[in-house]
């Protein structure tokens, strides 16, 4: 009997056992969660560095500044200070980029943001510049639909990390052309991340690339997916990336809260909003803003450009609520030291392979200068401008080119200076190499050649009092057969005077041949009085016919600046 009931006690305790070893465990959340944001925007293929040299003897103070291998530098030291971190990118990473980059349809830069674990990208308006179908290429990867696979460099996968454009509307469809949000969980709490592109995209861009798409208003469809997270994903963490943003504040980390931007957009978004991620504006600012009373503040920032600036944003979220309690933000300087830079290996070992494909036609000598030739601002003639429009010219002069008379670029496709000291690729001072010319302009638009009467033409440059995105106005560079008073106190549409082409005063009612690029004549930048002309005449490449001007016209001096005569 004893035997028995020690049996039945051993049985009992056994199954006492296996139930406590089956009960649920349930893991405690944590007070608190800290997630860490790491940010850039406006890359545009910058894979290598810059130098910049505050002495021209003392190299102990110069320094490189951006580049993609002393980016993922810092990039990868401050992952190492949280695991919980999402990387971003809010646009134009792509587009408008040096010939390491853009000679490979920008793959090169996709590679790069893969290799650095990057998770986010919104979609910015340099995105579109091959158009849209090759964007979708970005993200799914492939060959080239034309120039196909390359040998001697990585097979292209497409981008790890998920674009997105919550405001880019497919018409055929109604779809977004890319997902509007993405969701990322750390230790039970959850963070949503909007994405949002430039609603003025279409206006300065090739008609072409965005051809077949709605792009809606910024703000709406911003608080709209802030709704949607709130009341669809029961988020209250939530960070909106934009590609649109302000001028630069008074340091790196401060604001100008005056700025247009924050009146405009930042002040009408919904205050729930922790943190916006913005970009376009080529602008470093990091503040926190009180957009409505009795809310946190939202942080507010912008990362230069070129990967010059590294944004850190540290929220730290309640781990029962999911609600946002600490949040700061910091903008890193890029800087790494000349004499002691350390590129990162795996990084450095990705674009080699790269370099080594471009080095023959990047480092070719196509011609040279006397002295530096300098773009200006954009409401003012410069000597690079006027260059750049006499190449143009010269291409499309000749009857069977297009018979053009005149000729006329837009400011902000002129990139950068051409400058007498730089070296690129062992070339000897003054000369100028492709990958030199490729930076001034990258963007491989068509000329077109198109005919407009002497009224339409005014009608023209008139618009620049209101061209660009923001209206402020843009000054088309000109060749020197055209020439005019610009007066900047007669009121819009009266400001234009003594127009003359050769010389000769523009008749009204004569036609005249006038070469733009197809950026321009698609009516770009807001100069959609170009679309009255007749007669299209497609053309070469703009960089090709600068090329073939430096090479024909070497030593090239700068532009007199002595074609528009600018009065109060």
């Amino acid at each position: 009997m004893k035997l028995k009931k020690i049996l039945v006690l051993v049985i009992v305790l056994a199954l006492f056992t296996v139930a406590v070893q089956t009960q649920p465990v349930i893991a405690k959340k944590p007070a608190s969660v800290n997630v860490q944001i790491l940010a850039v925007n406006d890359f545009h293929g910058a894979l290598d560095p810059s130098l910049t040299k505050p002495s021209s003897t003392d190299q102990s103070t110069w320094y490189y500044r951006g580049g993609a291998e002393y980016l993922a530098n810092f990039v990868n030291a401050e992952v190492e200070t949280n695991p919980n971190t999402v990387k971003v990118s809010a646009g134009d990473l792509i587009g408008a980029t040096p010939l390491l980059s853009a000679l490979f349809h920008d793959e090169p830069s996709v590679m790069a943001f893969n290799l650095m674990g990057f998770d986010f990208s919104n979609v910015g308006n340099h995105e579109f510049d091959e158009g849209w179908q090759e964007l979708l290429r970005m993200q799914n990867g492939g060959c080239h639909p034309t120039d196909g696979c390359i040998p001697g460099v990585p097979e292209f996968p497409g981008a790890m990390f998920k674009y997105h454009a919550g405001n880019v509307i497919q018409l055929e469809n109604g779809m977004t052309l890319f997902p509007s949000y993405s969701v990322y969980e750390f230790d039970g709490v959850k963070v949503g991340f909007i994405g949002i592109s430039l609603e003025s995209t279409p206006t300065i861009v090739v008609a072409a690339g965005v051809e077949g798409l709605l792009f809606e208003a910024e703000v709406d469809t911003i608080n709209h997916y802030v709704k949607v997270l709130k009341d669809t994903e029961e988020l209250k963490a939530i960070v909106v990336v934009l590609h649109d943003g302000a001028g630069a504040g008074p340091t790196i980390n401060s604001c100008k809260l005056t700025d247009p931007f924050f009146t405009n957009v930042v002040m009408n978004l919904d205050p729930e909003i922790d943190a916006l991620i913005t970009g376009h504006t080529h602008n470093a600012y990091n503040c926190q803003v009180q957009v409505k009373k009795n809310y946190d503040p939202m942080i507010v920032t912008g990362a230069g450009y070129n990967g010059r600036y590294l944004t850190d944003i540290d929220l730290t979220i309640d781990g029962t609520n999911g609600q946002v309690i600490g949040r700061t933000a910091n903008n890193i300087q890029v800087n790494t030291p000349y004499l002691t830079a350390v590129p990162d290996p795996d990084m450095k070992a990705l674009l080699d392979q790269y370099r080594t494909a471009s080095d023959p036609l990047a480092n070719r000598v196509v011609g040279s200068i006397t002295v530096d030739i300098t773009r200006g601002a954009n409401m003012e003639e410069s000597a690079l401008g006027d260059v750049i429009a006499d190449a143009q010219l010269a291409a499309t002069i000749d009857p069977a080119n297009g018979n053009a008379v005149i000729a006329m670029t837009n400011p902000g496709g002129i990139r950068t200076n051409l400058l007498y000291d730089e070296i690129s690729g062992g070339e000897l001072p003054g000369q100028v190499t492709y990958a030199e010319a490729f930076k001034v302009q990258p963007f491989s638009n068509s000329l077109v050649t198109l005919t407009l009467t002497g009224a339409q033409l005014k009608a023209v440059l008139e618009q620049q009092a209101t061209a660009g995105s923001d209206g402020s106005g843009r000054m088309l560079q000109i060749s020197y057969s055209l020439t005019y008073t610009w007066t900047t106190s007669a009121d819009i549409g009266s400001k234009v005077s003594d127009l003359m082409i050769n010389g000769v005063a523009v008749d009204p009612t004569a036609s005249y041949r006038v070469t733009v690029n197809n950026f321009l004549a698609g009516g770009g930048d807001g100069f959609t009085a170009l679309q009255a002309g007749t007669d299209l005449l497609y053309g070469e490449v703009d960089l090709d016919a600068f090329v073939a001007y430096l090479t024909a016209n070497s030593p090239v001096e700068p532009g007199p600046k002595n074609r528009i005569s600018i009065v109060p």
